[in-house]
């Protein structure tokens, strides 16, 4: 169960973001009210919601999980594998040292992204994507023994970050796309496979028995609904534009 989440406005530099989507410019009036619903949502599955100021200076700044890792026992702080995020996680670090006495970091040649890390339990799945390398995932596998939690690395290719294609619900259910179905890794593990029409859906959250998703996938939210959760459909297109899902927009703790 999560307690916590920290979040950070979008600004507007916002469109001057990394993306490799194909969807136009973000209007950052509808991005606003977009993640003013995404922080309403964290408030109604019963998160005690932490909003950082728009910082300017960092574009991609709005998706804060790429910038650390939280567990129960310690922080992670990451080093983005993107040159211009990397100064993002100076003040995550500030933020973060209010919650947490125990705070580790990545360091380079390490580079990871929070969002190619997914939490099962004691164990992390980590992709080994464009912004995540092996010295990164070996860093915090290391780490993570430290505290009694293990790793294991995935390599991943099409997709940007492992969970823009897989999210873990709980109970042994995972929302997976066509790229992780037959991952090995993921055998055992009950799956929502996701069609390549609703890849996008593949990246939902679950927070205190709720799920929430991206509106406009029906069959997936439907499958999601079937095993008992209760969804929140959340609009997200302004972030879609940005390669950007809802894991993204939340360190939740």
């Amino acid at each position: 169960m999560f307690s916590n989440a920290i979040i950070r406005k979008p600004g507007k530099s916002f469109e001057n973001g990394l993306t490799s989507a194909d969807l136009g410019a973000p209007d950052l009036e509808l991005a606003l009210v977009q993640h003013q619903s995404y922080q309403n949502a964290l408030a109604d599955c019963g998160l005690d919601v932490t909003v950082l100021p728009k910082d300017e200076d960092f574009p991609d700044s709005t998706f804060v999980e790429d910038t650390a890792l939280l567990t129960p026992d310690c922080a992670v702080i990451t080093n983005p594998g993107a040159p211009s995020r990397k100064g993002e996680i100076v003040k995550i670090r500030e933020i973060i040292s209010e919650f947490y006495s125990e705070i580790m970091e990545i360091k380079d040649p390490g580079r990871l992204d929070a969002g190619d890390i997914l939490t099962v339990g004691n164990h992390h799945y980590i992709g080994l994507s464009k912004r995540s390398n092996r010295e990164g995932a070996d860093q915090l596998i290391r780490i993570l023994n430290q505290f009694g939690m293990t790793g294991s690395v995935i390599e991943i290719d099409k997709i940007l970050h492992l969970k823009t294609g897989v999210s873990y619900l709980q109970n042994n259910n995972l929302v997976v796309c066509s790229e992780l179905e037959h991952k090995s890794e993921f055998n055992n593990f009950h799956k929502i496979v996701v069609s390549e029409k609703e890849a996008y859906a593949a990246n939902c959250v679950w927070i205190n028995e709720y799920v929430l998703v991206p509106a406009g996938y029906p069959t997936t939210t439907q499958k999601i609904s079937e095993l008992g959760y209760p969804v929140i459909e959340l609009e997200m297109s302004e972030f879609q534009k940005m390669d950007g899902g809802l894991s993204c927009l939340s360190l939740r703790f």
